[in-house]
């Protein structure tokens, strides 16, 4: 019902225009024409694609057997002119000298010379085990031929710098620590320093040993645990300076 009087009202006797929505202009940046410019400059055809067009061969120039293999460079004329090296087998033109004939008697100087020569050294091996195989003894490792060297004995130049240098080092550690010596000499106390000292242990000992007589029976708490623990650690120490001081008549100190 309410759709109807809608329908049937009088605004709706007067045609209405439509409002068509107005887009507004696409933006456009003002650099758009340099942009095109530095793409078309920088842009090379080559670079994925390949070119756009290839030059096609003539008919004429056609792929060949072999044309690809590798080919030798041409011999110069100046490797050509070499003579060549001279054969240490004779060449087959040549003819034997004839007619040379010797007196030697080869067997007698043969036998002269095996009883004369000295025989044949063995040359040294050594077995790694008692059934083992045999290996040459002198590139094994095993002959000490470093003793054949001309610097065999002598300490080398390293070493002796370095003894140089730690000895010039404790030298002056030596020197420095005399120094320090020297600065805190001992001083001897007197006869009068000494019986003050130990008056004032003996006191200090009365006064300690009179707060731990001034100590509760019942010591129940932790405060006056570590407190009667204090006392005696302080009683201890006095007793052992007391007795230190009575046992020595001579006694030195170091000079701050």
């Amino acid at each position: 019902m309410a759709a109807q009087c809608v329908q049937n009202s009088i605004d709706n006797l007067l045609p209405r225009l439509e409002e068509k929505s107005v887009k507004p202009p696409r933006y456009i940046s003002t650099f758009r024409p340099s942009v095109k410019c530095e793409a078309a400059k920088n842009k090379a055809q080559c670079k994925t694609m390949g070119p756009a067009k290839v030059a096609v061969p003539t008919p004429n120039n056609f792929l060949q057997k072999h044309s690809k293999e590798p080919k030798l460079p041409a011999k110069k004329k100046e490797q050509d002119s070499k003579k060549l090296p001279a054969l240490s087998v004779p060449r087959r033109t040549d003819r034997p000298v004839m007619g040379i004939q010797s007196k030697k008697n080869f067997i007698n100087t043969n036998a002269v010379a095996a009883i004369k020569g000295l025989p044949k050294k063995p040359q040294p091996i050594y077995v790694d085990r008692r059934q083992g195989d045999k290996y040459l003894l002198e590139p094994s490792g095993l002959v000490p031929k470093y003793i054949k060297k001309k610097d065999y004995g002598i300490t080398p130049k390293y070493v002796t710098q370095r003894n140089e240098e730690t000895k010039r080092a404790q030298e002056e550690y030596e020197a420095r620590i005399l120094e320090d010596l020297k600065k805190r000499a001992m001083k001897r106390l007197s006869d009068d320093e000494r019986r003050t000292l130990l008056q004032g242990l003996k006191k200090n000992w009365e006064e300690v040993y009179h707060e731990f007589q001034g100590l509760p029976v019942q010591i129940d708490t932790a405060p006056k645990k570590l407190h009667k623990e204090k006392l005696e650690l302080q009683m201890k120490q006095l007793e052992h300076d007391i007795e230190v001081i009575e046992k020595h008549k001579v006694i030195y100190i170091a000079n701050e």
